[in-house]
């Protein structure tokens, strides 16, 4: 009796809108990541030589102009055809050749989403009376993107932007409010985490989940974060604090990190000193933000799949026959990388992140 072969589908890639075939033929390997800062990227290794190529100093297939170029559009589409989703939309910014002792030469092509133009862009300039929201949609419309934004948070007096690319200036701006961005097609989205939308999944060990690593760690859980800060306006201190109903309002249960943090090590307290807050407002919003990155990151999981084209940054995710303690659902996707070769067709690698531990019977 003989055993099944293992399956290999090959991406689809499609260049400035048209199907291009060659590619999916002749891709060797593929790995397409994000995480929750935004920049999906791509890195894409095909043959540049083939049965009746000459090969160097000849022509090389892809790198040529032919298939891709520099500012290329670029979109890959992975899975089986059931099940196929495009995972990767942007533009090619850098062509490599790979030569190696006994084997054909290779192809190496890199691209990046629509962040990459923030990425190449630096300044230094101010805004007056703004709110992040806003900020994010100006930058947005300078580089002629779509904008989605919907986080709440205070309206400054001053914000600078000190000698820092467009994108870590907006990486910066979401992490003080906790949230959100990324980029899909020509749109740019600084959502909180409650407003994003996308995909539900479950993975169970044995079936769609192939190895995993759970972990509940208290080192980074506080039972409260105080931000401090001086109001010039009013003449006075500012002082703010967030403690573990902030995290527990997003949870339906389990034992949070900023709860068993007091029970089993004491009273602790996290003071912020990075930025300093100039109203009450700001405090208010900064110290909530910095209680939920913390508590939200209590549980951990890093997985692989056998393939997962559904698997978003932002996925809510459900995990099964992983043990009591970290059983079921909660779990919000932080990073993934899709990865496909010849030898074991598509895999994906995520982390993940869950609020609470589930109570043990």
């Amino acid at each position: 009796m003989t055993e099944a072969s293992v399956q290999v589908q090959a991406p689809v890639f499609t260049v400035d809108g048209q199907l291009t075939r060659t590619l999916g033929r002749d891709c060797l390997r593929l790995e397409i990541s994000e995480g929750l800062g935004g920049l999906r990227t791509l890195e894409a290794e095909f043959l540049a030589v083939g049965a009746g190529d000459d090969g160097p100093p000849g022509p090389l297939r892809h790198l040529d102009g032919s298939t891709v170029d520099f500012g290329r559009s670029l979109k890959v589409a992975i899975g089986p055809d059931s099940g196929q989703r495009f995972a990767f939309d942007g533009t090619v910014s850098a062509l490599e050749l790979v030569i190696s002792d006994g084997e054909p030469q290779r192809a190496v092509v890199l691209a990046e989403d629509a962040l990459m133009r923030l990425r190449m862009t630096r300044r230094l300039r101010s805004w007056t009376r703004v709110t992040d929201a806003e900020l994010a949609s100006s930058i947005a419309g300078e580089h002629g993107l779509d904008a989605d934004v919907q986080a709440d948070g205070p309206r400054y007096d001053v914000v600078q932007q000190l000698n820092q690319s467009d994108l870590a200036f907006l990486r910066e701006r979401a992490r003080l409010l906790q949230a959100e961005l990324w980029c899909t097609g020509s749109t740019l989205h600084f959502r909180s985490r409650d407003t994003r939308s996308a995909t539900e999944v479950a993975l169970t060990v044995g079936a769609q989940l192939l190895s995993a690593r759970l972990a509940a760690d208290l080192s980074a859980q506080r039972g409260e974060v105080v931000v401090s800060g001086y109001d010039a306006g009013q003449r006075a201190a500012v002082t703010e604090r967030a403690g573990s109903d902030v995290v527990e309002a997003e949870t339906s249960g389990g034992r949070s990190g900023a709860s068993l943090v007091t029970r089993a090590l004491g009273a602790s307290a996290s003071v912020r000193v990075r930025e300093v807050p100039l109203s009450s407002e700001e405090a208010q919003a900064w110290a909530r933000a910095e209680m939920l990155r913390r508590g939200r990151a209590f549980v951990t999981v890093s997985g692989v799949t056998n393939g997962t084209p559904d698997l978003v940054v932002g996925s809510r995710l459900t995990l099964r026959l992983v043990g009591e303690p970290f059983e079921g659902e909660g779990y919000y996707v932080t990073s993934i990388r899709h990865r496909f070769d010849l030898r074991t067709g598509l895999r994906t690698e995520f982390t993940a992140q869950r609020a609470t531990l589930n109570e043990v019977s």
